[in-house]
């Protein structure tokens, strides 16, 4: 079946970082503070992906009923997400999440030098769309991307695209530690952890 004939897959509802604030109507930078200076937000019900979370929007649309001071939910941002990310089902645990995949885990799986060639494919449709874009970065269900692998790999000039096993492995039963995997911290944090 070709990739335009096939129908959309579900997938879970997520938030990122830009999502979740605008769930609040805040700034993305006070979801950071959230984390770290207030420690009212952790990343418990957040899946790492390419180097960043993304929050279960189950928990998220919770999330206000649970801090100290309790916050306002916007719901038509949350019905805007729910729009977007249709059709799409409602997830409690990280656990149940299906294995997703952004650019540094892709890179990974197909063994390539760098993520410019995930993004060069994508643009010019030899790599499936992403299935999210959450906080301006592109999230892929994992399956869809392995299935679309033997065509990727036929038509491949330069590039093999061939998929290293022990990391598909580790991506399925949710074991991946590689590139991606880890928030990776930046400025004042950065100084600190050396």
């Amino acid at each position: 079946m070709a990739r335009e004939d096939r129908p959309a897959a579900r997938k879970p509802y997520l938030a990122g970082g830009a999502e979740f604030a605008a769930l609040y109507d805040v700034k993305r930078l006070q979801v950071s503070q959230w984390i770290s200076r207030d420690q009212t937000l952790d990343y418990r019900y957040a899946k790492i992906i390419s180097g960043s979370p993304y929050w279960l929007l189950q928990f998220a649309r919770r999330f206000g009923e649970t801090t100290p001071r309790p916050r306002r939910l916007n719901e038509t941002e949350l019905a805007r997400l729910v729009e977007e990310q249709a059709p799409g089902y409602w997830v409690g645990e990280v656990e149940q999440l299906p294995p997703l995949v952004g650019q540094a885990e892709v890179t990974a799986l197909f063994r390539l030098e760098d993520s410019a060639l995930v993004r060069k494919a994508v643009g010019t449709g030899r790599f499936r769309p992403a299935d999210y874009t959450l906080s301006g970065s592109p999230i892929w269900l994992l399956e869809p991307i392995i299935e679309d692998a033997p065509s990727l790999q036929a038509s491949a000039r330069g590039v093999e695209w061939a998929i290293d096993e022990s990391i598909l492995t580790a991506l399925r039963d949710g074991t991946y530690d590689g590139p991606g995997s880890k928030i990776i911290p930046r400025g004042r944090a950065a100084a600190k952890a050396k």
